[in-house]
């Protein structure tokens, strides 16, 4: 720390001797050294209702520091007992995400990682199952030395600890926590219990963004804060007193509104900041910007402000998000007639959508509904198709009459992990042949299972975490339409499945007219189909909607709408 200190006060004499142009850089390289050298914490809390998008404002918020030059990362902590959502219905949950190092999260890392450019690990998704378990197996190792384990401290104080992990292992400068559910949940208390300890141990370094609903009654004309406050009153109560406010509406929040809740919260009139509903979440952080919440920030936590960030790069995706006037038409086929279970494939093709001048107008096709007699009304006016992953038997023959529809018309067909599988299923049963054509998933007795379990996913009887999981190698075939969207030989992609294409059909395919142009070099697994002779017919047992971003949108996604604009 003397070294520290000293070192500050050499760069700050050079600052005062020099009074150059680029001094005001040199005078924020001091403070972010003398500062940020430790980490920050901020924590975003939520109340009165689920879903009010903590996950976006905890990326948002995200977003500006890291325009500011600060290292920034984002974790989020659920309060549920699994171990992870692996084995959650996505009714229940929402999509599974799947980091790169094969950890099953909560969809608002994808969130996070749209938003920063960033990749995300186990290390920014905690479940209160993993904090338990590994408090357990602490006391099971008898590292407590005989103590009784109870809820404070050793609870709290794993949770601390994992709260601090990445802070310390990759020294950002902030790290955002995200507690997921709602204030005055049971669940939620050890977390609450958490952030006020560590409050009170970090003092300027932590604060607390609290999340909040403003609703508006239409029989009374009025918005009403009422809820809002109890929320605070909530979080008060367990000792938390919230630095900043985000008051999730649907209609303008005067000044006097907020002035009030400022005055009925304890907390400064700049640190109410309203959140109104966005055409896009993309939005978001500029609404943010504009109510100087990130500048908000930095004053509480003693940080200079400098210049406003331009988030020129973001600005223009937006405007021309804003600017496109066609519309192309994708039709998404699965069974889950939810738009969370599907988030990551929806978010990339509206970013590939924007990128080619387009807005994407989605339609969901319930492949439970669909038969030979009803399939062209569903497709006809489609002008291209995502056959969608999932699990299970339910609505699988509905994937093939549209997969079917879409190889016989030469519609542009994106196959994703089962929609993979299900192209090779129908390839087999249609082309080669082969009527009883299945996946062992589907039908273990099937005499042509041109999709089978993997040899290492064959002795394993544990549901959850078991899966090939995170990201693999793979290599492309140069003479593909798969190539031409890479423009690169070798990639790496994030899987979660545990049946495979069987290679004992592999050249029956081939000459049937179905390449495999993406192959894993290691396992000899194949990553990728596509039939050439179409105008764009693409399977991959891989999940390319992980790791397409704001700002670098996946390039099969892009492939697949350019192909579709030009159906």
């Amino acid at each position: 720390m003397p070294g520290e200190i000293l070192l500050t006060g050499i760069l700050a004499v050079t600052f005062l001797r020099e009074k150059k142009a680029g001094s005001i850089k040199l005078l924020n390289l001091i403070f972010k050294y003398s500062y940020c050298g430790r980490n920050k914490y901020i924590f975003v809390t939520g109340g009165v209702a689920s879903s009010l998008g903590k996950g976006i404002i905890s990326s948002s918020i995200g977003k500006l520091l890291q325009a500011r030059g600060y290292s920034v990362t984002i974790q989020k902590f659920d309060p549920y007992i699994n171990i992870d959502p692996g084995t959650l219905n996505p009714y229940e949950h929402g999509e599974c995400y799947v980091t790169v190092d094969g950890h099953e999260a909560d969809l608002d890392l994808g969130h996070y990682e749209r938003f920063l450019g960033i990749q995300t690990t186990k290390a920014n998704n905690i479940t209160t199952g993993r904090i338990y378990k590994s408090v357990i197996d602490k006391e099971r190792r008898g590292d407590y030395l005989g103590k009784t384990i109870q809820i404070i401290p050793h609870i709290t104080d794993e949770i601390k600890r994992n709260v601090k992990l990445l802070g310390n292992k990759y020294k950002f400068d902030f790290v955002i926590t995200e507690i997921g559910g709602t204030v005055g949940d049971i669940e939620s208390l050890p977390y609450l219990e958490s952030i006020r300890q560590l409050k009170w141990e970090l003092g300027k370094n932590a604060l607390c963004v609290h999340l909040t609903y403003v609703p508006y009654l239409a029989a009374a004309g009025e918005l009403k804060t009422k809820p809002t406050q109890h929320s605070v009153k909530e979080l008060q109560s367990v000792g938390i007193q919230p630095d900043i406010l985000v008051l999730r509406t649907e209609h303008e929040l005067s000044m006097g509104l907020r002035k009030k809740v400022a005055l009925f919260c304890n907390v400064d009139d700049n640190a109410v900041i309203q959140s109104m509903d966005m055409p896009t979440i993309y939005e978001v952080p500029l609404r943010m910007q504009e109510q100087k919440l990130d500048v908000t920030i930095l004053e509480k936590m003693g940080l200079p402000v400098g210049e406003t960030p331009t988030l020129g790069p973001w600005r223009d995706f937006l405007n021309r998000r804003h600017n496109a006037t066609e519309k192309v038409r994708i039709g998404l086929v699965g069974k889950y007639d939810l738009q969370d279970a599907y988030k990551s494939i929806l978010e990339a093709l509206s970013q590939a959508a924007t990128y080619n001048d387009r807005k994407a107008d989605i339609h969901f096709i319930n492949s439970e509904n669909l038969t030979d007699d009803n399939i062209e009304e569903h497709l006809k006016d489609m002008d291209g198709v995502i056959i969608c992953p999932g699990f299970g038997q339910r609505g699988i023959e509905g994937k093939f009459v549209a997969i079917k529809y879409c190889r016989t018309h030469n519609v542009p067909t994106f196959g994703i992990c089962l929609g993979m599988q299900c192209i090779v299923i129908e390839f087999a049963r249609n082309v080669l042949g082969y009527a009883d054509a299945n996946s062992r998933e589907m039908d273990e007795k099937t005499p042509h299972n041109v999709i089978d379990i993997m040899e290492e996913q064959k002795s394993i009887t544990n549901m959850g975490g078991t899966m090939r999981l995170g990201a693999y190698e793979c290599v492309i075939d140069p003479n593909s339409k798969t190539y031409e969207a890479y423009q690169s030989e070798h990639i790496q992609e994030r899987h979660r499945h545990r049946y495979e294409f069987n290679n004992s059909y592999k050249e029956e395919f081939e000459k049937a007219g179905m390449k495999c142009v993406g192959i894993n070099p290691e396992s000899d697994l194949v990553e990728i189909v596509e039939i050439p002779t179409l105008k764009w017919f693409i399977g991959t047992q891989f999940h390319p909607e992980y790791s397409s971003t704001v700002l670098k949108p996946h390039p099969l996604f892009l492939s697949f709408i350019k192909a579709a604009i030009s159906k």
